[in-house]
């Protein structure tokens, strides 16, 4: 069973930066300039490393790594990473939910998934982008006008609200304005096409050096009404042919790979869900897979030439906010939808996309708010930020960095590194002679060669309080430490 508390923080927001935080009790009200976090009891099942098998939906698995049972991956290591705490997107009680996704995935031929990571947010994004469709009657560029309200200011039906796909569609079908909620939690789209609100799971290593769920707990976080924009009118025009055809700009590769089979999985569970219910516009959906590599190569770029020549009309990914930066003027431009699972990076926010592109993943906005409150609950009077140098990373350390100072934290450094780098230990000398009482890492899997370093050095969870995002908490942390890579 997970911790049952309830909490509420405020973060004083200017412009798309939190410059604030202050903690009170659930009973507090907030103001309508602050953003409320709020933790509620229940169980939840937060989103956690997959296995290394990156297989595209319905294909043979390839990889014959060792895989556990949902929830787990089976022997960890020395406790070296014990009492790491960190943030993923997760909601509560969806345990069902999992195992119908593994069970699907598996029966497809595919290894079982040990973890969650985005699956969720993946399979919504489906079935938002159908739903969508189904409401504009049109499979082309039309149907991103109606994205935004697909997810808010209607009957609620979706899984968050305890119906079905066809659920939604026959609402649609009567007339009626729906307000899809999702497994990833309720949408509640801005008018730039990103979640209001955000779910969070908070998690924290065991003695295992893997995910302690025993300890996880969920927390809310909310975007005051001062964020609140018009919706971006859809720029470009392109005709549908009346059959849906959806491709994914998803990590079979690079270094968000461990990202890739549940996202897979969330994708093709969506697919023969939305199928298995008469598809959408009267034809089944198609559906294209490709790998988004990562920004060290153009995989991205040459996925996505090849998605918009086969004529898709949504392409879900990529998976990395700086991947999709390299390739969102060239999808939207040939009035693409694309539609994000995982990115949260503020520099797309705001971003000119054509209104063309959504994403169902918190902007990292709300998750440096709860980060933040993580460290000022612990009682840490200084910090220092350690971030991979891209739009990911330096988005959330900014806001972290901003939360912190304006709450009275002394951040005594924050520096960006190249995750390419053979080696980190300029870096991680600067960390301990610093000393700080808080260390926040922003990484991907290069992760866990940064924390051996730094215990190499003499500095850990053991004897200082570590925090980390959703690139680096999840098991396949422990598991790289523990092999060393």
């Amino acid at each position: 069973m997970q911790k049952s508390r309830v909490r509420r923080v405020g973060a004083l927001l200017v412009g798309l930066s939190l410059v604030a935080a202050a903690c009170g009790d659930d009973d507090e009200e907030s103001t309508s300039t602050e953003p409320d976090v709020t933790e509620p009891a229940g169980d939840t099942t937060p989103a956690t490393e997959p296995p290394t098998d990156t297989t595209p939906p319905g294909t043979e698995p390839t990889d014959t790594a060792e895989t556990a049972p949902p929830g787990t991956t089976g022997e960890g290591g020395g406790g070296e990473l014990a009492g790491m705490r960190g943030t993923t997107p997760g909601t509560s009680d969806v345990s069902d939910w999992i195992a119908g996704v593994n069970d699907f995935w598996v029966a497809a031929g595919n290894a079982e998934l040990s973890d969650f990571n985005y699956a969720a947010e993946t399979y919504d994004a489906a079935l938002v982008i159908a739903l969508a469709v189904a409401a504009a009657g049109d499979d082309g560029s039309a149907h991103a006008s109606e994205i935004v309200g697909i997810t808010r200011d209607g009957e609620k039906c979706g899984p968050g609200a305890g119906s079905d796909f066809a659920g939604c569609l026959a609402l649609i079908d009567a007339g009626t304005d729906i307000d899809y909620d999702g497994i990833s939690g309720p949408l509640d789209f801005n008018g730039n096409g990103e979640p209001l609100a955000g779910s969070y799971a908070v998690l924290e290593f065991g003695a295992d050096n893997r995910i302690d769920e025993s300890l996880t707990e969920t927390v809310q976080a909310q975007s005051p009404e001062s964020m609140i924009v018009d919706e971006v009118p859809v720029g470009v025009e392109r005709a549908g042919d009346g059959v849906l055809k959806i491709g994914s700009l998803l990590p079979e590769t690079g270094s968000l790979a461990f990202l890739g089979p549940p996202e897979f999985a969330g994708l093709a569970f969506a697919i023969d869900e939305i199928n298995a219910a008469g598809g959408v516009l009267g034809a089944p959906v198609e559906y294209t897979s490709g790998d988004s590599g990562d920004t060290t190569t153009d995989i991205a770029s040459v996925t996505s030439d090849r998605l918009i020549g086969e004529g898709v009309d949504a392409i879900i990914g990529a998976a990395s906010s700086g991947v999709t930066l390299t390739v969102i003027d060239k999808i939207t431009q040939a009035g693409v939808t694309m539609f994000s699972p995982a990115n949260t990076s503020t520099a797309l926010t705001d971003y000119p996309d054509n209104g063309l592109f959504f994403r169902d993943a918190p902007p990292d906005g709300l998750q440096g708010a709860v980060v933040s409150q993580l460290i000022l609950e612990d009682g840490n009077a200084s910090a220092y930020i350690l971030n991979l140098d891209d739009a990911y990373g330096n988005g959330i350390a900014d806001v972290i960095e901003d939360v912190l100072t304006a709450s009275g934290v002394e951040v005594l450094g924050k520096v960006a590194y190249d995750p390419a780098a053979a080696g980190f230990d300029s870096e991680v000398a600067d960390v301990v002679s610093a000393d700080p009482d808080a260390i926040v890492l922003i990484s991907f899997d290069e992760g866990s060669r940064i924390l051996r370093t730094m215990i190499e050095q003499g500095i850990g969870p053991s004897s200082k309080n570590f925090y980390g995002t959703d690139g680096n908490m999840g098991n396949a942390l422990g598991e790289n430490f523990d092999a060393g890579t």
